[in-house]
């Protein structure tokens, strides 16, 4: 094989003159080209790791500090007030040496002096970024504390990705009581006056007996823990599930909706990976701007950034690793049953696009066939978890089997070549859409790696696409990731005008690498394979956008997209279901360092309120007011789970320390088992400075959505693009006759444009018109 050879550096035979040597001058070129690149990433990392390390101040600062000092000591003044003295009689040199003496005393006190104003100044700026009380104020009414702390929070340097990290406050543990007030307050509309009474006992038997016990403890973790939830989380919530994470747990994005750059598969691919290893490049050197709340100039924990390439979730019988290695040359790729190692690096320089295009085409017209077993070895990551850890330490912990195993796990990331077509295309665009969806979320349950961090998967006409494990991050990171290789690849990137990538081509590159396997025919596979296809026939996915309004008419009414949006899916789901349920928002806690999420419990009081009277036909005003009211209300649960004071995970961490104990609560077991039947989250857009919509605005992103939490419940995510435009992605499973994605779908679309008309009563005039006003509105912006 070509690589082979290419890896070998030099050769030697013993002849009956001696030994003779045969160098290969290519090869270590190579060799030495990647040991300088090895090098250059060392030095950037070191160079990093002290200008983070010192800031808010500079590295320079220190210079300036050595000078002050100096001069003040020439002008016959001792700033150190005897330290400096005090140095010179403990430093090991010569007496005699006098002037050099008082010149090293001096360094070190400034040394010493510069690293207290670093701490200091780092201190002050966690007492900064712990003030969270600009969130609540009124829209308009800024206080003056709040000014005051802006420009301070702004008058530093500026910082790398992971600069503010250690200045992130720690995540609080809120107080019991507080907790289980607000717990009560969530489940009233939820529960009759008996059951309600019975919780209450429950509740209140809790924080006299065992709560204030498991909640020292939880403080004391408080104390030691960087944050005292989210190892727990991560550990407990997803590692530690042995059920199927494709369609439970994993979760998927979508390219944009109306365009695709390029109809050659191949051409997308090239740009696609380029764009990813550009970013991992951004986050090696920490080139990235640290994410800051939208709108604002708050900081948000980066940590999440550090596992996203090279990181795969492995399989064990309790629980499952997240195993992260140093960057991996190389991505691993699957195409109609075969894998493949592809390099994207030679002689430590990145292949250019047109480069990687070429090599990914070499594998779409490779005709080997799949060896056996290989095909559909993908469906051991979509099955049961102790199935995949048997395998694994069965057939997987040595020879060609183990070698091939971890060319995948540790590869940056993993690429699907799909032989399908997808996206809103041909005669049933919505329905191209759903299944566009489901592909993402499963494919064919075998042809994607649900373990990795994450994979691309590039449609047979250009279409692309990804699907994410959650273990090691939240939605949001992940969608920071794909908005930047989407504009990187249409942007920046860009394509020749019969869609190929632009560059030029070594066709000397080394063919992409088969990887070998061995499989047994007697394997869990096939087992795997039908308990992975059953979960994903059962998932009904429905995905449309939404075009009568966006969020530019619904700030017009001063009031909250997020909040307008939630409340019109409990409106929606008390018309399809005749009720309410316990409703998940996912909310951001990364405020705080190593924040994961929390809860925002969206079906309140106040929404409840306000759904009844307006399907009992109370008038219009009381409605309104009371659609106000849910809309304040839903604002400020989603401050109070931004800032540390949610009820969720605080109560799952108590529940997580009854368990280390060996004691039971009633209250903490019903509570952690009460079922999630509306599961939503907002996917946000986070990188405006690279989608002009407003002269781009074909580029919409669909945004990208997740399976249903309860087996008789919704899943629900939404991306408000522009001012005109909210995508949504439905999910359910078939298997309940009381639920029905695209039913919902349609009850959404209602419930957004009966609140709208509720809340403009001016537009009422136009009702005349069969269309409605909302209907007309849609018109105006097609």
């Amino acid at each position: 094989m070509a690589e082979a050879h290419q890896a070998v550096a030099f050769q030697f035979t013993i002849t009956p003159e001696g030994i003779d040597l045969q160098l290969s001058y290519q090869a270590l070129n190579q060799i030495y080209l990647s040991g300088v690149r090895s090098w250059k990433k060392r030095v950037s990392r070191m160079r990093n790791s002290v200008i983070k390390g010192v800031y808010p101040a500079s590295p320079s600062s220190w210079l300036f500090v050595v000078i002050a000092i100096l001069a003040t000591m020439y002008m016959r003044s001792d700033p150190s007030m005897g330290l400096i003295a005090k140095i010179q009689q403990h430093l090991p040199l010569s007496p005699e040496r006098k002037y050099f003496i008082t010149m090293v005393s001096a360094l070190v006190f400034s040394t010493l002096l510069w690293l207290s104003l670093i701490l200091t100044l780092r201190f002050c700026l966690k007492l900064l970024l712990s003030y969270h009380r600009w969130m609540f104020e009124q829209h308009g009414r800024v206080s003056t504390t709040t000014k005051v702390w802006v420009v301070r929070l702004l008058s530093g340097r500026k910082p790398l990705l992971y600069s503010y990290q250690t200045s992130l406050p720690h995540l609080p543990v809120p107080a019991i009581k507080d907790t289980l007030t607000r717990y009560l307050e969530s489940v009233r509309p939820l529960l009759t006056g008996p059951e309600f009474e019975r919780m209450s006992e429950l509740a209140n038997q809790f924080e006299s007996t065992l709560g204030n016990r498991l909640q020292r403890y939880l403080k004391l973790k408080a104390l030691w823990a960087t944050n005292y939830v989210s190892d727990w989380w991560e550990e407990y919530i997803y590692l530690r599930s042995r059920s199927p994470i494709m369609v439970n747990s994993n979760y998927y994005g979508m390219d944009f909706l109306y365009v695709t750059p390029t109809a050659v598969q191949a051409a997308r691919a090239g740009n696609t990976i380029t764009a990813l290893l550009l970013y991992r490049r951004k986050v090696n050197r920490e080139e990235l701007k640290p994410t800051r709340v939208p709108g604002t100039v708050i900081p948000l924990c980066a940590a999440q950034c550090e596992r996203m390439f090279n990181t795969t979730r492995t399989p064990g019988d309790e629980t499952d690793v997240l195993q992260h290695w140093q960057d991996s040359e190389f991505v691993a790729v699957y195409h109609r049953g075969r894998f493949f190692r592809l390099w994207v690096y030679r002689a430590g320089r990145l292949l250019c696009p047109r480069e990687i295009e070429f090599q990914i085409q070499r594998i779409l017209d490779d005709p080997s066939p799949p060896q056996p077993g290989e095909d559909k070895l993908g469906a051991l990551t979509a099955g049961d978890r102790i199935p995949w850890s048997q395998m694994r330490k069965q057939y997987f912990s040595s020879g060609v089997n183990k070698r091939s195993l971890d060319a995948i796990e540790r590869a940056a990331f993993f690429v699907t070549l799909d032989d399908e077509e997808q996206g809103m295309k041909g005669d049933d665009p919505a329905g191209n859409l759903d299944r566009y969806a489901k592909s993402l979320l499963h494919g064919k349950c075998y042809d994607r790696w649900f373990d990795k961090s994450f994979s691309i998967v590039i449609y047979k006409n250009g279409k692309n696409g990804l699907n994410a494990e959650h273990s090691w991050a939240d939605a949001p990171t992940v969608a920071h990731l794909w908005e930047y290789t989407l504009a990187t690849d249409a942007f920046q990137l860009g394509y020749t005008e019969d869609g190929h990538c632009k560059g030029e081509v070594d066709r000397s590159l080394p063919h992409p690498q088969r990887l070998l396997w061995d499989i047994p025919t007697e394997t869990q596979v096939t087992s795997s394979l039908a308990v992975a296809t059953a979960l994903a026939d059962n998932v009904d996915c429905h995905v449309f956008p939404f075009r009568e309004f966006g969020k530019g008419r619904i700030k017009k009414l001063r009031i909250s997209p997020d909040a307008f949006i939630q409340i019109s899916l409990q409106l929606a789901y008390y018309r399809d279901r005749g009720g309410f349920c316990l409703t998940y928002e996912a909310s951001m806690t990364r405020l705080f360092r190593e924040g994961r999420t929390e809860t925002v419990r969206s079906c309140s009081n106040e929404s409840c309120a306000f759904v009844k009277a307006l399907e009992g036909g109370e008038g219009a005003e009381q409605c309104r007011r009371l659609f106000r009211l849910a809309a304040e209300k839903h604002q400020n649960l989603y401050r109070l789970a931004m800032t540390g004071a949610g009820i969720d995970r605080h109560l799952f961490c108590l529940y997580v320390v009854s368990k280390y104990l060996g004691v039971d609560s009633p209250f903490l077991k019903e509570v952690l088992s009460e079922p999630w039947r509306l599961s939503t989250s907002q996917t946000p857009i986070q990188q405006m400075e690279l989608f002009d919509l407003k002269n781009h605005p074909d580029f919409i992103s669909l945004g990208g959505g997740f399976g249903p939490v309860a087996d008789d419940g919704y899943g629900v995510s939404y991306i408000i693009v522009g001012e005109d435009m909210i995508n949504f992605h439905v999910s359910s499973k078939y298997s309940c006759s009381d639920t029905d994605s695209h039913r919902f779908g349609v009850q959404i679309s209602q419930a957004l444009q009966d609140i709208l008309a509720l809340l403009t009563p001016e537009t009422k005039t136009a009702s005349s018109n069969s269309k409605g006003p909302a209907q007309t509105q849609s018109k105006k912006l097609l």
